[in-house]
């Protein structure tokens, strides 16, 4: 794609014919030739090409307000295709220019569909200016002109539109009610809860107005939700459990946890009533439905919803399967005996999905021995980390008995789970094991050894250093080291001279494993000589892992070996030096052609944090490859140093998703006030707003300042964010700073901290609110506090 072209379509990954190619390079020549090209790019709104059509649409947006006048021409008088109209729409929303009152010339028209048109590309425009004229058009004789404007107002949203959508509702018309009560529920504004709980008891709007307040995401409809939840038909309580999860999802987005749905859900009726009602509903519902009844269910816990929520795990849709195993896992004792009775019972479908849910009780175990012996290799895997989770060494012989299983991940996972255990039986098990004649058994035994480094399995150690089997004498070697007894290093060191190269590998990096004496650093010299690149790969690496210095000038003249691997480990091994030139050997690398050895030797610059290093870790950081901005990044990001902080916010607007996420997380652990203004000022890009916000939610020094002084200027897209950022801390000074927050000097700061404020429900909190109510300057903001109130 070219670049003219990409600057037309938006960079839209299209794949264009040579006649479209050639059409929106003639569209790109004409744009450059501004208005006295005009009408030509007018009359391209009908060219049959989208992508074309698309790229006209851009060049007419681009010239600003003299497009303006012929595309609403083309609104008014030209509606015999829709293709034309949706392009001149999209042109009119886009446009750089002021189209505000020429649109608003346009909704005087008596033809209905040109009002709508209007409409739309205000809303979409967001255009405050344009909202008494779209409040006005909201009781408009026709309905789809009424329609148009209650949309366009949701989009734009504040006081006066909401004022003008809550309008709509009292209309009596049953066309305009719906998309009203769906705009207010999308709106998130607290002071539209009111309104809509009013509609809970109407029949005919109830299911929708339970919708849209899910929709809200306010806790002051929760009460009145669950009240209909209790006496509701099937209906309501499948959307009311959706509308109570959509809440809850809502308010743990916004302050990092909330309880208020599980706390009314518990307070008065019988909740085993209220579980065999949720579980009734159960065959009725869709996935959506079903996922938000099993979280109500574990929500609510005892039998009856824990025989509901089993029932859920056979559901085909994983989505439902996996909230009703979160809900089981939520249910904790409630839902025991029904857990294990069903692994006792169920196939090894159920058991992947229940075994998880199996809590820390060791009468659990008889249990998850059965699932030990299951047919499918991952159900037994399961289990031997299941019995590792309960901590009962009582298993560790059966687990014994998986060590020849013929899946690997089983073996694996078996031995994890003795590793984790223990037990006092666990070393004559493993000694026992070790003289096995099966090799598997022999081997797993050895790790075992290795792993607890037991004094008495140096003689099974040494015996396996004797055998044949290569891969038993690996097992042996990486025991060695751990085990203190002079014997087990003249093993290692005559390991270190075999005539295997596998093995002679192993040797040389065990001994990066011991401890610093001259005839290890004698062994691992020569080791840099030996034919077999893998010796001399982790021969190298172990001398650095030693920090021998000494070593240095021998490690640089294997720079250019020739295998890709040892000029790896000669990096990685300057790293732990500090000598000049192992510093100037890996400036040296940083420059290499080899893309894993520039990248080791960025690495290895980072550790040293020397200042002469920064320039060239700022330069690779601006490099092609991805991988290596990745790696300079985590370099520059160990400095102290006036650059990082800039580099860091650049990279947080990286084309690639990991560099920026790389660069969000490391903003996220500097203190200091500059590094909060940096993560706000990302606020507004959508790639990493959700992972801005957590890591503003990180209580580092200078954050909560850095958030207080946002606050004071932050608009309507901010505000909500920097304070969910407050909220999630969770720390008494962070609460403080919520109800600082109701004072500050951006009313969007103090609308959006209103409802995180009555979250803390603390008398301190219905104070502040108290105060805001009746004494803030912003009438919307009086508004909020008194819905927070309940009133």
């Amino acid at each position: 794609m070219t670049a003219t072209m990409s600057s037309a379509v938006g960079a839209s990954p299209l794949f264009l014919s040579a006649e479209d190619r050639a059409q929106v390079d003639a569209v790109e020549q004409l744009a450059r030739g501004g208005a006295d090209n005009l009408a030509r790019l007018v009359a391209g709104l009908d060219t049959p090409s989208w992508a074309v059509r698309r790229a006209v649409v851009a060049a007419l947006a681009r010239l600003g307000t003299q497009a303006v006048p012929p595309l609403c021409e083309v609104l008014r008088s030209r509606r015999d295709s829709e293709a034309r109209l949706a392009a001149a729409v999209e042109a009119l929303v886009a446009s750089t220019g002021a189209v505000e009152e020429s649109l608003e010339v346009l909704a005087d028209s008596p033809v209905a569909a040109i009002v709508c048109d209007a409409a739309q590309v205000l809303g979409r425009r967001r255009s405050r200016r344009s909202v008494p004229l779209l409040a006005r058009l909201t009781v408009h004789p026709d309905d789809n002109v009424a329609v148009a404007a209650i949309e366009a107002l949701g989009r734009i949203g504040g006081g006066a539109a909401v004022d003008a959508l809550l309008a709509a509702l009292g209309s009596g018309n049953f066309f305009r009610i719906f998309p009203a009560i769906d705009v207010l529920g999308r709106c998130g504004d607290p002071t539209v809860v009111p309104a809509l709980l009013g509609l809970l008891a109407d029949p005919f709007y109830s299911l929708e107005a339970a919708r849209a307040l899910g929709r809200t995401g306010q806790d002051a409809a929760v009460p009145a939700l669950v009240g209909l939840l209790r006496r509701g038909n099937d209906s309501l309580v499948r959307v009311v459990a959706v509308a109570l999860v959509d809440i809850h999802e809502a308010q743990v987005q916004r302050f990092g946890g909330a309880r208020a749905v599980q706390a009314a859900l518990r307070s008065g009726g019988d909740l085993s009533v209220l579980g065999r009602k949720l579980a009734q509903a159960i065959s009725t519902a869709d996935s959506a439905e079903r996922a938000a009844l099993a979280r109500l269910l574990g929500w609510i816990g005892g039998q009856d919803a824990a025989a509901g929520l089993l029932r859920l795990l056979d559901a085909p849709d994983p989505t439902v399967a996996r909230a009703a195993a979160a809900a089981l896992a939520e249910l904790g004792s409630d839902a025991d005996e029904q857990i294990l009775q069903a692994l006792r019972d169920g196939d090894s479908a159920r058991r992947r999905v229940l075994l998880p849910l199996v809590g820390r009780r060791v009468a659990s175990v008889p249990e998850v021995l059965v699932c030990l012996e299951d047919r499918d290799a991952s159900v037994r895997a399961m289990a031997a980390d299941t019995l590792s989770r309960i901590g009962d060494a009582s298993a560790v012989g059966a687990l014994f008995e998986r060590l020849v299983d013929d899946d690997p991940r089983v073996v694996q996972a078996a031995t994890g789970a003795i590793q984790s255990l223990g037990s006092d039986d666990t070393e004559a098990l493993a000694l026992q094991a070790a003289r096995s004649p099966d090799a598997r058994l022999r081997r797993a035994a050895l790790r075992i050894i290795s792993y607890f480094g037991y004094p008495r399995g140096l003689e099974v150690l040494l015996s396996a250093m004797r055998d044949s089997d290569e891969r038993l004498r690996d097992a042996a070697i990486y025991g060695l080291p751990f085990i203190e007894d002079p014997r087990a290093v003249d093993a290692l060191l005559t390991a270190a001279t075999h005539e295997s190269e596998r093995t002679r590998a192993a040797a040389m990096r065990a001994l990066g494993q011991t401890q610093k004496e001259a005839r290890i650093t004698s062994m691992l010299l020569g080791g840099l000589n030996d034919r077999d690149p893998w010796v001399r790969y982790y021969a190298c690496q172990s001398l650095g892992k030693l920090n021998e210095e000494a070593a240095a000038d021998a490690i640089v003249a294997l720079a250019d070996d020739d295998a890709g691997q040892v000029r790896v480990a000669v990096v990685d091994a300057l790293a732990h030096m500090h000598t000049e030139s192992a510093m100037t050997a890996l400036r040296r690398a940083a420059a290499s052609a080899d893309a894993d050895v520039r990248r080791a030797a960025l690495l290895g610059l980072g550790v040293a944090r020397r200042q002469d290093a920064l320039p060239v870790l700022l330069e690779a950081a601006s490099s092609e490859d991805a991988a290596t901005r990745l790696v300079a990044l985590s370099a520059v990001a160990e400095y102290e140093a006036p650059e990082t902080l800039p580099a860091l916010l650049r990279a947080a607007s990286d084309r690639d998703d990991s560099v920026r996420s790389a660069a969000v997380g490391f903003l996220a652990t500097r203190p200091g006030i500059p590094s909060t203004q940096a993560l706000v000022s990302l606020l507004g890009d959508l790639t990493v707003r959700e992972r801005v916000v957590s890591a503003l939610a990180l209580p580092m020094e200078g954050r909560l300042p850095g958030l207080l002084a946002a606050l004071d200027a932050a608009d309507e897209v901010t505000a909500p964010l920097l304070v969910a950022a407050l909220a999630r801390m969770r720390r008494a000074d962070a609460r403080a700073g919520l109800l600082q927050a109701l004072e500050t000097a951006s009313p969007s700061g103090r609308r959006a901290a209103v409802p995180a404020v009555g979250a803390l429900g603390t008398v301190e909190a219905r104070d502040a609110l108290e105060r805001a109510s009746l004494r803030d300057e912003d009438e919307e903001v009086r508004r909020a506090c008194l819905v927070a109130l309940g009133r």
